[in-house]
């Protein structure tokens, strides 16, 4: 129970410390996803220090990938570094797990509003070309996400389509998070990631949402 240490002082000894500690354990594994839990558990690890939240960071990334669709293991995650990346291997190992692509949302929106703080709203031509090449970046990185979850290699199972589905709806989200001030060539971008043939083959009810939305000039 050395990960306790850090909020031994909120309790009136070790041994009322590893009870509470075991009782919320024990508490998360018979109900997975159960978000007071894993909120209370967050709240535990605000008082670790740096190598024990480093620690207990590694032990809840083990949980999250035996346990793909427990949305409250994500929630509890959500900020630590290279959590974006770890998605992404999440992804491509469990076909169509929409709690998974809910989660990479989530952490893209928040690397993008990084990138855009860290700038600032600014005409100055240096500073506003590295903002563009960052988030250039970005959506190369996610673009080619949509390639490799995009084909459907089997269709007697749901999860290929589910993938691909989920994919195409979270690039053409994607694209409207990007800052208006930026000089990207969505067009471009999003023919070669062939986004408006994939729309409507892999969800054609929302293939509606490539016509009304209002990117950058003109896809037609």
């Amino acid at each position: 129970m050395d990960l306790l240490i850090g909020v031994s002082g909120l309790y009136s000894n070790s041994t009322s410390l590893c009870t509470a500690w075991k009782f919320l354990m024990l508490t998360i594994m018979k109900s997975k996803m159960n978000y007071r839990a894993w909120n209370h558990r967050g709240w535990l690890v605000s008082y670790m220090a740096r190598e024990q939240m480093l620690h207990e960071l590694q032990k809840s990334r083990d949980w999250a990938g035996l346990h793909v669709a427990d949305n409250s293991c994500f929630h509890y995650r959500r900020g630590h570094e290279g959590e974006l990346d770890f998605s992404e291997v999440l992804i491509k190992r469990y076909i169509g797990r929409e709690a998974l692509w809910i989660h990479h949302h989530f952490m893209s929106l928040c690397l993008i509003r990084h990138v855009n703080t860290m700038h600032g709203i600014s005409c100055h031509s240096v500073q506003k070309t590295s903002m563009d090449n960052e988030i250039n970046i970005i959506l190369d990185n996610e673009l080619c996400l949509l390639s490799s979850c995009s084909a459907i290699q089997d269709t007697e199972f749901e999860d290929f389509e589910a993938q691909a589905m989920y994919s195409a709806i979270y690039i053409l989200w994607l694209t409207k998070q990007i800052p208006q001030n930026t000089d990207i060539e969505l067009q471009s971008k999003l023919k070669e990631g062939n986004l408006k043939t994939m729309l409507p083959k892999t969800c054609p009810e929302r293939s509606f949402l490539w016509h009304i939305s209002d990117l950058k000039g003109s896809f037609e």
